[in-house]
Order: structure tokens, then sequence, then C-alpha cells
């Protein structure tokens, strides 16, 4: 390191440190800095992901800037705390930060955050001071709420001024919950106070996991590092999908999403808890007070869910669905354990009146790929799984004598990869069905090696964006065997293998504990060569519900790997052929012209692909109020329309129960394909060598 170099560091650390001690909110900041098991970990981590790792990179100056852009964006993601001049006084470390990883120098990082904790203390104090004013929620303004891609404040007023609104927009939210004036502000000074604390609480293993996860981020986003403490909360956080409400939860900023809604679970069978839902406040069933979370830690959120089976839990929530400026909405949940049956497959029989003739269409609806590994390992012969599973339902089926069958993957994110390879045994005879490669170039083939069949007969795999993983495997397969139809959205686009090292099996040291590390070592390729990566599986037969600017899935994710190709392997092709889509495709668009209940599902989706990627949110009372209602009255509206009041899909005792649109609608596309394979004078399931 050059004499100038080392002096621009000095001057650096210099001021960071009479900032940090300028700028304290209640106590000093700790004084933190790297550990000496942080540099056993770094070399662990270096060394494993430079062995195994399926993405070929250097640790150099151009990945130290993207790096520094990585740590930056992890500390400040929407801009609300740095100033430009912060962001251009770390530039003197944009070619330090690969010195950092390889060499263990550390304390780059570490400055950079004991300036940020500096920065939130500076807020914290602004919008404390702002809750004594009175806000006149009569003057039309707006807050930006996505301020990622915007210019970072150059001044102390500018940043004022986005705090002022930020403040406006909070005490706006809870007085539209009919929450008092003392009560708002008792709710707000604690949540801003909590910011503050939970920074100071920060210590040398927090810091050290986001910076390490900064340059993970640069190589792909399925690759992170565990803290020691969070190895230890990541089980808490499993056991509360299977023990607690059922859902698994993320942090995005401040608040604390829901994930996931793991299927059989009280969040899912309640319908009051969904994907992308912020939890603002927790109460217990004997609590008629919430605890406000928001800027809480995971892990503090996770605990106050937690609790006995039978116990209810309140949540406060501010809806998906409802976007940015969404009202806060009470819900309570009864904890209880997700037991395998409701995890398990199920199927049903409905029928479909099609050209005035009557089809029976057989559903078997998979929301995972499991199998009770346990009792697998103890010999019982009736153990538990998909394929066991999905097998008795298709003897149940073929009993009903059905004319076609639908295999919902709609939300199902994976599993067993063992399981998604034998379940595609069950339409084929045997082959291979997926391909996966390592970071050495090795191609390893998984086939199905049991040449007994259980269904021959039409078949559709109805699949969503959510669909991923093991969904994606099973689905591609069918598409590239011409097996079946494929229907729905795109899908979710992972086709990575990840796997977790546990580096403190590495350490000398019983005392020291070094985390883990999960890294991505291989990526799965279908048997025609192609990739399910970043494109997902593209259906057959498109419902349009995803919008053209619309991205989701692994293409939204930041340095998602790219899709690639390999050789292709030998397997059968069946009767599926690009005329039997065509055929079928074109009396799908032909139906759905004149299906009102389908295109006013599709209106839902655009009303909420709308509310949910606002920009800004009025500060105006009068405008939210007209929002609110507007977005309400309008998805009721549609929601009437599905109502299910014929008797048809899904029709229960009650006579208000919503129907499946898309499942009806892929049920009328199964009965086309029976009808079209039919004229072929095909009524099983024909190979043809490719």
């Amino acid at each position: 390191m050059s004499t100038l170099t080392t002096k621009l560091l000095l001057t650096c650390v210099t001021a960071f440190t009479l900032f940090a001690a300028s700028y304290s909110y209640s106590t000093t900041t700790n004084a933190l800095a790297p550990e000496k098991q942080h540099n056993r970990a770094t070399k662990l981590i270096t060394h494993f992901l430079d062995k195994y790792h399926y993405k070929d990179f250097n640790i150099d100056n151009s990945l130290s800037d993207q790096i520094l852009s990585s740590y930056i964006e992890a500390l400040d993601p929407n801009r609300s705390y740095f100033y430009q001049k912060d962001i251009d006084s770390f530039q003197i470390f944009r070619f330090k930060l690969d010195d950092a990883i390889s060499k263990t120098e550390l304390s780059p990082p570490f400055q950079m955050f004991r300036l940020y904790q500096a920065r939130v203390d500076e807020r914290v104090l602004f919008a404390l001071d702002q809750l004594k004013t009175k806000f006149d929620f009569e003057v039309d303004e707006e807050l930006i709420i996505d301020r990622s891609e915007l210019d970072w404040a150059n001044s102390n007023h500018e940043l004022n001024e986005i705090w002022r609104k930020r403040v406006k927009n909070d005490v706006l939210t809870l007085k539209l919950a009919d929450k008092k004036p003392a009560e708002i502000k008792e709710t707000l000074e604690k949540r801003y106070k909590g910011i503050a604390k939970r920074s100071e609480q920060i210590d040398a293993e927090d810091v050290y996991q986001l910076f390490i996860n900064a340059f993970a981020s640069t190589l792909e986003p399925h690759t992170n590092y565990l803290s020691p403490r969070t190895s230890e909360n990541f089980e808490i956080r499993m056991s509360l999908s299977l023990e607690g409400i059922g859902a698994l939860l993320r942090t995005d900023g401040e608040y604390t999403v829901v994930e996931k809604v793991i299927p059989g679970g009280p969040a899912e069978l309640s319908d009051l808890l969904h994907s992308s839902d912020r939890i603002v406040g927790i109460a217990q069933q004997d609590e008629r007070t919430f605890k406000d979370v928001v800027g809480w830690r995971l892990e503090e959120v996770v605990q106050l869910i937690r609790g006995a089976k039978g116990t209810d839990v309140k949540l406060q929530i501010l809806p998906g669905d409802e976007g940015q400026a969404a009202k806060i909405k009470e819900i309570k949940i009864t904890r209880d354990k997700i037991k395998l049956e409701e995890q398990a497959a199920k199927s049903e029989v409905i029928k479909i009146e099609e050209d005035n003739q009557e089809y029976k269409i057989g559903i078997v609806d998979v929301p995972t790929f499991y199998i009770d590994f346990a009792a697998y390992q103890r010999g019982e012969k009736d153990y538990r799984s998909t394929t066991r599973d999905v097998d008795k339902l298709l003897t149940d089926l073929k009993s009903e004598k059905i004319d076609a069958l639908i295999l919902d993957l709609r939300g199902n994110g994976g599993g067993s990869l063992t399981e998604a390879t034998q379940l595609m045994g069950l339409f084929i005879d045997e082959g291979p069905i997926v391909q996966v490669q390592d970071s050495s170039g090795h191609i390893e083939v998984h086939r199905d090696r049991d040449n007994n069949i259980s269904y021959y007969g039409p078949l559709v795999v109805l699949v969503d964006r959510y669909s991923a993983s093991a969904s994606e495997i099973l689905a591609s397969a069918i598409q590239d065997y011409h097996r079946g139809i494929v229907v729905g959205e795109t899908t979710f686009g992972k086709g990575t293998v990840q796997q977790l090292v546990d580096l403190n099996n590495f350490s000398s040291s019983n005392d020291v504990k070094l985390g883990q590390l999960k890294a991505t070592i291989a990526q799965y390729f279908r048997i025609d060569g192609g990739s399910t990566q970043h494109q997902g599986v593209i259906p057959d037969i498109d419902f349009k519900t995803i919008f053209q600017d619309e991205e989701h899935g692994e293409r939204a994710l930041k340095n998602a790997l790219p899709a690639s190709e390999i050789a292709a392997v030998e397997h059968h092709i069946g009767d599926i052929d690009m005329q039997v889509i065509n055929h079928t495709s074109e009396r799908h668009k032909n139906r759905i012209k004149t299906n009102e209940k389908f295109n006013s599902l599709l209106e839902i989706f655009q009303l909420d692909y709308k509310v949910r990627n606002q920009k800004t949110v009025s500060l105006l009372e009068s405008t939210r109020k007209k929002e609110y209602k507007n977005v309400e009255a309008t998805r009721e509206e549609y929601q009437a329309l599905l109502k299910d009041t014929e008797g048809n899909l899904n029709k229960l005792d009650d006579d208000d129960e919503f129907i499946d649109v898309l499942l009806d609608e892929t049920a009328h596309i199964a009965a086309d394909l029976s009808k079209i394979l039919e004229a072929k004078n095909s009524s099983s399931f024909v190979y043809r060598n490719h």
C-alpha cells in the first residue's frame, strides 16, 4: 500500500470517527471492528467459493467495484440516510474491498458502517422532533416510496424534507387506522427510538455478515453467509413454518414481510395472511395493545409470532395487494402444527361440458415435493412421499374413468429432486428426467428407471409464477417428452442447486463459531439441453396474467445467473406436437373471449399490479381515503363476478364460494386435449424415437 493511500485511509478513518462521535442518539456508538474469527471465516468462504461455486469469478478490482455498490445498497437501500458526500467519501474503498476479502483486511466495511450508524441516529432525532409538529393533511403532496434509483440527498434540508414526508405518511397511515393522536405519537416514538436502539445493538458479527453477503450477492442471489447467530435462528424460522402460523418471513428495509405462506398451515387455511403482506404489529391472544414491530430484527418478530399450539396471535398487517398506501388491517390466526396430510397431494374429479359432450377431468394438486425421510430410513413400507401418494390417487381417478388429468403445480416451490424425478416416471416408461452440471463441468443425468406407467391419458400441467425448482424440472420434462401440455404463467426460473457448508467443522476451536455458507454449486438443465434458470418454463398456453413490463421470479433478482445450454440427451417423444398445441390453444383463445369470469380475473391481476407497483403515495387525506374506496370497490366488483352461484367448479355448501377460474379454464383445455387426441386416433400415449 502506498504512503499516499495510507494517509488517505487514515484521514478517512479520522473523519468517520469524529462524525460518529458528533451524532450519538443516546449512548456512544460501539467501537465496531472486525474480530479474529472473521479472518478465519473469510479464508474458508473464499476457498469454498473459489473451488465449488458454479460461477467462475475473480476477486479483483472489477469485483471490488461491484462489492462497494452492493454494500452501500445493503446499508441504505432506499437512499434515506446517506448524503452524496458520504457516497463520494466511500470511493476511496472502491478498489480496496477485494483486499478486504482476499487478504482479510476487513476494516473498511466497518468504518463505513460506523458512519451509517451515525446517520441513523441523526435521522431518528429529526423524526422524533417532527412528532412535535401538527401535520396538515389538506396539503396536496406526495411521498416517493421507492428511492432506490434516485439521486442521493445533497443537503441536510433535502434529507430533512424526505424524512418530514416519511413521518407525515406514518402519522396519516395510523390516523386512517382510527388511532388517536396520543396513541399515534406514542407508537411512532417507540418505532423511531427502536430503530436507533437496534442500530446501536448491531455488533461485529452483524456487520461482518452484511459485508460478506454484499460480496456473495455480486456472484448470484442464492449464495449467502449465515453468521453463528443467524445459523441458530434459522432453525427457529423453519420451526415457525412448521409449528407456528405457517409462514416464512424475511426483512425488507424496516418491515417484516411474508415471503411465503406454507401449504396446509394455519395462515393458508385462514386465508388471512398472504405473500408480500407487511407485519407492523403483533399481540398475543390476551393482549389488547399491539407491539409495533417496524424496524425490529427478524428473529425478534419471529419470537413474538411463535407460541404454543392452539393459542392465538394477532397481527397488524399492511396487505400486499393494497400497495404502499395500504391501510392497516388486524387479523387473528390460531397457531398449530402443519399436518402432513394438509401438505400432501390431493385429488378431485370435475365434470366439464364441451361441445355438448360431458368430460370427467381428474385433478391432482401437488403443493410440494415431499418425502418422510425418517419413516423411509426406518424401513417402513408405507412411508409417505409425493410419488407414492400421487400413484394411489391416479389409481382412484382411473377407476372413475376420467377423460383427462390436470397436474396442479401452482405455488409449488420445489422440494425433493428425487420425488420430482420419480413422479415424472408415473407418466413415461423410463428415461432421463433432468441433467445437473457442477462447477467442474461434470454432468449427471437423473433418470426414471421404472418402466411402469401409472397414467397413459391426456395430461395438462398447470403452473404459475411461484412454481419453482423441482416443479420446473417436472413441467419441462413433460414438455420435452411431448407428454402433455403446460398451461398458466411462466414459472419462477430457479434452476440452480445450493449446498450448505458448516464452517464450524473447519474450526480448530470449539469456543469460536464461524457460521455457515450456502453456495450455488450446480445448475439444472432440461433433457433437451435447455435451461429453466432465469427464463423459467414457458407454458404452451399462456394465460397472459403477467404483464409485459412485469418482472418476477429469478429474472427480478440482481446478478441472477443467465440461462445457458448443454447437449441434449436421447429420449422418447409422444403425441403432443405443435399441431395439437396450436389447435388446443386456438380453442382456449376463442373461449375466453366471452368468458366474463376469466377476463374479470385478469382485471383483478392488472389492478393488483398497478397497486403493488406504486412509486408514490399521496399525503392528502381526502385523496388517500378515495384511493382506499376506489381500490376496494373495484376489487369487490370484479370478485362479485367470480362467485360460484351456479354449482360449478369448487362448489361447496356455501353459495358464495369463489370459483377457481384458472383451474376451471384448465379443465376445459384438458377436455379439448382429450377430444383432439381422440380425433387423432391416439387413445394412449405413443412414443417415437428422438
